[in-house]
């Protein structure tokens, strides 16, 4: 008994990516509030991942975060780093690190799936003058 109800609590492969996404949504919002792009008082406090999160209360900022991360799958080259022996789905391939020259990396929340431990953390590109 207790095994069937493991099992309908684990999140499939793919219920995993959509849980990324919406992970990126709340990443979105705290960037948002910790970066004060629009003010403390247009954020409502919710629990998620076991956290205090800060979500937009601003209809024009939800629809364009709900519409970016709709679309995470066409704009992120997501890597995945297993461990050697892991089992991984015939249509995942092998390839080379995709590096950036001079990236700037932001460690964000790890979490864990039941299945999966993600461990997020975004580059991009760090132009020269954005240090002037």
């Amino acid at each position: 008994m207790a095994s069937k109800t493991a099992t309908k609590d684990i999140i499939t492969l793919r219920g995993s990516a959509a849980i990324v996404s919406e992970f990126f949504g709340y990443a979105a919002n705290s960037i948002l509030y910790n970066r004060g792009v629009y003010p403390e008082e247009s954020f409502a406090r919710v629990k998620k991942y076991g956290l205090p999160m800060l979500l937009t209360q601003d209809e024009g900022v939800k629809s364009f975060i709900s519409n970016l991360t709709s679309q995470l799958s066409g704009i992120f080259d997501v890597l995945a780093y297993t461990d050697k022996d892991c089992a991984v789905p015939f249509t995942w391939i092998e390839s080379d690190p995709k590096l950036i020259a001079n990236p700037q990396m932001v460690k964000l929340h790890s979490f864990d799936t039941k299945i999966h431990k993600v461990d997020t953390l975004v580059s991009y590109k760090n132009d020269e003058w954005d240090e002037e």
